[in-house]
């Protein structure tokens, strides 16, 4: 009988010890491997709106077809996200991230993760080289602060999309290097860039690529979705804004700014810079048929100097045209007549993004009101 004790309790500790492990590992998320326990975030505000782990696929093997290809199903003014690495040029439809999300990518040598958030219609481009190790990424499932979190799968720590933060996991603290890129329309790449190249609509998934799931959700008067903060009182929440970080200062250049006066000239700490708004793009967020969707324009941001020498920019017929010189740019930044032809500004990083996001994550940040 005491042998049978014996080995009883013994049964009893191993099992409560291994309950005990179980619980260490995740007790509120078990289907997840995440070290929960090294975090900046508190759990409590994750919020989880009926989309699971990886419920919304990320696109792991892209496949890219040529502008002529893409025009076939892309209208002229639907938006992309405009990629330009080391060469090789890439156009990501917002048709088909808006359904994705995510997109795990290597171009011109460099992988990267091409990220969209429709509830903030954040466009962000990340290396997703961490150190020595290679990153693939995929949807938690969770929103914070109103915006996707995504997972990595090699640890499964969890990050924030719009700062690149790992905020839960053992990565905590980590973050992605930003890549600048630009949302303009499917048009303005094209001719930018003709033999570019065009994320296809092969992606593994049946999805109804081009149409929006977010019925005019890009609407002034509209509500943030999923957002539990206090709105900055400065801008109305669903106001679109050209958002810039350099350093530790941040700067939010409102639409109705920007699209009123096509060239702003501005400067953030010692970083002199030019911010274009043309015409083209539509918005990805407001009707249902994403060609017949409200005009966004389309956007830039640039360093507006060439070999030292300052350029002023004006605006005309949808393009940019210096007064030195008298060249024409496009809005991605690229000289394509006059004695400048063929030269390039320096891009600097932005997004456009609802004032809302941009103001809940970043607090401290300027408005611009000139």
């Amino acid at each position: 009988m005491t042998r049978i004790n014996g080995l009883l309790l013994a049964f009893i500790s191993f099992f409560l010890q291994g309950m005990t492990l179980v619980a260490a590992q995740n007790p509120v998320y078990p289907e997840w491997k995440t070290n929960t326990e090294k975090r900046s975030i508190n759990l409590k505000d994750l919020l989880t709106p009926g989309v699971t782990k990886d419920g919304i696929p990320a696109i792991d093997r892209p496949r890219f077809v040529s502008v002529k290809a893409a025009s076939k199903w892309l209208s002229d003014n639907e938006p992309v996200i405009a990629l330009q690495v080391n060469g090789v040029n890439r156009a990501y439809p917002l048709q088909i991230l808006i359904w994705h999300e995510i997109v795990n990518d290597q171009i011109g040598g460099v992988p990267v993760i091409v990220t969209y958030c429709s509830i903030c219609n954040s466009a962000i481009v990340f290396e997703r080289k961490l150190g020595r190790r290679i990153l693939s990424f995929g949807i938690a499932g969770f929103v914070h602060g109103s915006n996707m979190v995504m997972y990595d799968r090699e640890t499964e720590s969890w990050w924030q999309q719009f700062t690149g933060e790992a905020i839960v996991g053992d990565l905590l603290g980590m973050k992605l290097k930003p890549i600048p890129a630009q949302m303009i329309s499917f048009a303005q790449f094209a001719k930018a860039f003709p033999n570019g190249q065009t994320l296809s609509r092969q992606t593994g998934f049946v999805r109804d690529y081009g149409s929006n799931p977010h019925f005019r959700y890009d609407n002034l008067e509209g509500r943030p979705s999923h957002f539990r903060g206090k709105p900055d009182s400065r801008l109305i929440p669903m106001e679109k804004v050209i958002g810039v970080e350099i350093g530790d200062k941040a700067k939010a250049y409102p639409y109705a700014i920007s699209r009123a006066r096509r060239v702003i000239y501005d400067r953030i700490g010692e970083q002199e810079m030019v911010i274009f708004h043309a015409d083209g793009a539509l918005s990805a967020l407001d009707e249902t048929d994403m060609k017949k969707s409200k005009p966004a324009g389309s956007t830039g941001v640039f360093e507006p100097f060439i070999n030292g020498r300052r350029l002023t920019f004006g605006y005309q017929d949808g393009e940019f045209v210096d007064a030195e010189t008298g060249s024409r740019w496009n809005i991605s930044g690229k000289a394509i007549s006059g004695k400048m032809q063929g030269k390039s500004l320096k891009r600097i990083a932005h997004g456009d993004y609802f004032a809302f996001a941009w103001l809940a994550f970043k607090p401290k940040t300027e408005i611009f009101t000139q």
